[in-house]
């Protein structure tokens, strides 16, 4: 698993994330406007991407959703806040949103966001 995936960015420091339980078999996938920018995108982490589902989608409380997800509050806080900031950044700017370790062949994603499925 690559440090992109892992949610390691840059020479991120202090604590190393937290493993999340995030369903087996889930799939991700990546979506684009149809004006979008030429390359200009979003990364949305996949925590990032089950915390949203569990609060927004699921109607869960932040304290059920961390438990679900077996982190803590604050953490899954700080990945939904993190995630609606890319997620508005993408909707008001036109820009694509990638998630990582999307699973889609490259001939399926939009605008070939997906550099996984590209290299497939």
């Amino acid at each position: 698993m690559d440090d992109e995936m892992q949610g390691r960015c840059c020479g991120r420091r202090g604590r190393p994330r937290a493993p999340r339980l995030i369903p087996e078999g889930t799939a991700f996938r990546c979506f684009g406007p149809i004006c979008e920018r030429a390359g200009e995108v979003v990364l949305l982490l996949p925590e990032e991407v089950e915390a949203l589902r569990l609060t927004d989608l699921e109607g869960l409380e932040q304290e059920e959703a961390a438990e679900r997800l077996g982190i803590s509050r604050k953490t899954l806080w700080r990945d939904l806040h993190e995630a609606r900031r890319k997620v508005a950044d993408a909707l008001v700017n036109g820009k694509g949103i990638r998630i990582a370790g999307c699973r889609r062949r490259a001939e399926e994603c939009p605008r070939h966001l997906c550099d996984d499925a590209a290299e497939e």
